[in-house]
């Protein structure tokens, strides 16, 4: 299967860096804002409710993103900050650090944001982002029982 014009991706996923599974939680939102699917691994403080963590963890994208696209050298137009763009518009980000964690994030031309929380040494995680997204597509997309816009069970 391909990606967004690039070679193919193997039916196996990327291997895991050499101190093993590094992941902390993986988010996938459509294009409306609803988290689809949320799943934690090594969350040891929970501070907010499922659905404030939800929202905030899709306002700081929407944030991000519009800060990076206003900060894009490269672009005449500015617009004004924090007004929507679609799929694909103004310069993107991929992923940030701080010193707790790592926070990487692909969004696909349909709108589906993937973001993954791992270690803060965590490598470029573009190739696994791109491999979830195509799991995604084959076993939810293409999937007759699923229900376009609910939560992935």
């Amino acid at each position: 299967m391909q990606f967004f014009g690039s070679s193919e991706i193997s039916p196996s996923p990327p291997l895991p860096t050499a101190s093993g599974n590094n992941a902390h939680m993986i988010y996938v939102f459509n294009r409306n804002g609803v988290c689809l699917l949320y799943r934690e691994w090594n969350r040891p403080l929970r501070t907010l409710d499922s659905n404030q963590d939800h929202k905030l963890m899709f306002g700081l994208l929407f944030s991000l993103k519009s800060l990076t696209a206003k900060m894009d050298p490269s672009s005449v137009e500015k617009g004004n900050l924090g007004v929507p763009q679609l799929p694909g518009q103004g310069c993107s980000f991929h992923s940030f650090r701080t010193n707790t964690y790592k926070l990487s994030f692909m969004e696909s031309p349909s709108g589906i944001k993937i973001i993954l929380v791992t270690h803060p040494k965590a490598s470029d995680l573009r190739d696994s982002l791109k491999y979830i997204y195509n799991l995604y597509v084959e076993y939810v997309v293409k999937n007759p029982l699923y229900t376009p816009g609910t939560p992935i069970k």
